[in-house]
């Protein structure tokens, strides 16, 4: 299968147009939206409430999450989790999917969009930062160990596809997570630096770097961010590799499309790609232990090589849990697929 470089992913957030508002820019949307935008990609459990809340991080930007909780709670406090991702999806996709099956076995769950996206604030919009991101799941730590029906001694977290990588790395750095899993985990930081399986050359970097630098005089000229290319256009010409061909499926079908999602019907900035060049996320990996980290992908996934090599670079309790014949994708709504007894199992023995 055919991989894209480091030139041709970073194209895709990059050789854009310029404008001020556009799908990928428009403003967070407010707590009175139309039923149009409060569509969801799944049902709600009947045995499960869902509530919209807003926190703010440490950078002072207002997040905006909806809470999950089991309607049978008891008086005990509950253990709680904070998910996010995948890289460029909302709260209304497969992070509300996750939340909502994990209220569904007893946790207290907090689905939320990260800064500059979704509903949450942050200006300007459709921007990803390897730190900003990374305090987002500490925030949503925050605002969950708050919570009076919540065992602030009982949080985990889970990250799906990027937010994987950034699920990792708040877990390292935030002692009071208790446990981590990460789902068709993607290292944004390496594959934006390096490409796909590390191909890109010193001398395509350099040009890639140039690149950027180049977009930022235009932005800085024209006072605006101009944005890159659609994630996922509405058509496919038919040649494309077929994870790619996997993502249109998802986000470019009733399966999984939402307005607010940035892989649905928008685009990175295209100087997005410049904070994630430099700064590898994962190199204090080993610090996570002695708490437990679950890695799951998918047997046929591209994007397997990424929970591998982080199984192989992380230090005890860890377990790497691949999925026969799933793709990347099938980890984004599959609950057939998904191995949600194996997260329960996981957060249970781990948050106590």
């Amino acid at each position: 299968m055919k991989i894209l470089s480091i030139l041709a992913f970073t194209s895709l957030l990059f050789s854009g147009r310029s404008c001020n508002q556009n799908a990928s820019q428009q403003k967070p949307g407010n707590m009175n939206d139309t039923v149009k935008n409060e569509y969801y990609t799944f049902e709600l459990s009947n045995k499960v409430t869902r509530q919209k809340v807003i926190f703010r991080n440490r950078y002072g930007i207002m997040l905006t999450g909806d809470l999950y909780l089991p309607k049978e709670q008891g008086n005990e406090s509950l253990p709680a989790l904070a998910i996010s991702g995948p890289f460029g999806a909302v709260k209304e996709q497969s992070s509300g999917l996750y939340a909502d099956q994990m209220a569904q076995r007893g946790f207290a769950a907090l689905a939320f969009d990260p800064s500059y996206t979704g509903e949450s604030g942050g200006e300007p919009r459709a921007v990803a930062s390897p730190d900003i991101n990374t305090e987002d799941f500490s925030a949503a730590v925050d605002f969950l160990g708050l919570q009076k029906n919540i065992d602030r001694n009982k949080i985990g977290i889970i990250g799906i596809c990027g937010f994987a990588g950034f699920a990792l790395n708040a877990a390292t750095i935030d002692k009071r997570v208790k446990a981590v899993a990460a789902t068709s985990m993607y290292d944004m930081t390496r594959v934006m630096s390096k490409g796909y399986n590390d191909a890109v050359t010193p001398a395509e970097r350099t040009k890639t770097l140039e690149q950027l630098g180049e977009q930022r005089w235009k932005d800085a000229e024209a006072g605006t961010f101009a944005a890159g290319a659609i994630l996922n256009p509405e058509k496919l010409k038919g040649d494309e590799p077929q994870f790619v061909k996997e993502y249109h499926d998802y986000y470019r079908t009733p399966r999984g499309f939402h307005e607010r999602s940035l892989n649905s019907t928008g685009a990175w900035n295209a100087t997005n790609a410049l904070s994630f060049m430099n700064m590898p996320i994962l190199t204090y990996i080993k610090e996570i232990s002695p708490r437990p980290m679950l890695l799951i992908a998918g047997e046929k996934a591209h994007s397997r090589y990424f929970s591998e090599d982080v199984y192989k670079m992380a230090a005890e309790p860890k377990e790497l849990m691949i999925i026969p014949n799933a793709v990347h994708v099938d980890l984004y709504d599959k609950v057939d697929v998904i191995p949600f007894d194996k997260l329960e199992t996981f957060f249970k023995e781990h948050l106590k």
